[in-house]
């Protein structure tokens, strides 16, 4: 049987309560009782079936294959990077309002972004967008290391500190504008940017490694996945799914250079 939403809400709810009305040791922590982590772990549980059904009925059954992609998306705790408010929506087939007037983007375009880039492992990743972090800890599953890129630096604060909390040592955060990438650490073996520009960002495709795959939403009202890849012989693109994501800022409002 699976769980219902407002169950595992009420669940969480009383595991925090529980959290706060628990003794204090005179170390000044909270003592945690059995009552608590009996229900921490029912609420853990309940979370981590969500996952699978997420993986499940909105991944494999939507032509994710990739084993490295599907175990990261079982494993990455998304009800951490949205706001609390809406943490029963987490493991919706949506994607979810944050702060600023950004956005988490579904689980499934998650998924499918990192499928086309064809991980092996090893890899070096350039995101643009860190948004909630949940991206980039999806990557992170996956690859050696990951450089992410935030604008906002609210976003980008909140972002490193969960990631942190999860203990993740493979991400590399800046904040500043994306559209100019990341020189120093450059050539990377695939770039993700969770952000639309209306043109390719030159900087970015300059980035990235021969062999390399890029993949970006372009438009601003009627936006495509475009893959660019870097061969022997030049680059190519292609367009795949229509997607909706917010615009990219900064230098990519200034149009293509001439």
């Amino acid at each position: 049987m699976r769980s219902s939403p407002v169950k595992i809400a009420a669940v969480l709810l009383a595991s925090l309560l529980l959290a706060y009305q628990g003794g204090c040791s005179t170390n000044g922590f909270h003592a945690q009782s059995d009552d608590t982590k009996g229900a921490s772990a029912t609420a853990a549980n309940g979370f981590a079936e969500w996952r699978r059904q997420m993986v499940d009925d909105q991944l494999r059954a939507r032509g994710i294959v990739d084993p490295l992609v599907l175990a990261a998306m079982l494993k990455v705790p998304r009800h951490l990077f949205v706001p609390p408010g809406i943490v029963n929506s987490a493991y919706e087939d949506t994607a979810l309002p944050l702060t600023l007037g950004q956005t988490i983007s579904q689980p499934f375009i998650v998924a499918y972004m990192t499928q086309v880039l064809e991980l092996k492992g090893g890899e070096k990743v350039l995101e643009i967008g860190t948004g909630s972090g949940y991206q980039a800890a999806v990557l992170a599953e996956i690859v050696k290391e990951v450089f992410t890129i935030e604008i906002l630096p609210e976003l980008a604060k909140h972002a490193e500190e969960v990631l942190a909390s999860l203990g993740y040592k493979n991400i590399h955060f800046r904040t500043g504008d994306g559209y100019l990438g990341w020189p120093e650490p450059a050539p990377f073996d695939a770039i993700i940017v969770t952000a639309a520009p209306d043109h390719v960002p030159q900087p970015l495709v300059d980035q990235l490694k021969r062999g390399g795959r890029m993949i970006i939403p372009l438009g601003r009202i009627d936006q495509k996945l475009l893959v660019v890849e870097k061969g022997d012989t030049g680059i190519t693109r292609r367009s795949t799914i229509p997607v909706r994501f917010v615009p990219m800022t900064g230098k990519a409002m200034q149009g293509p250079p001439r």
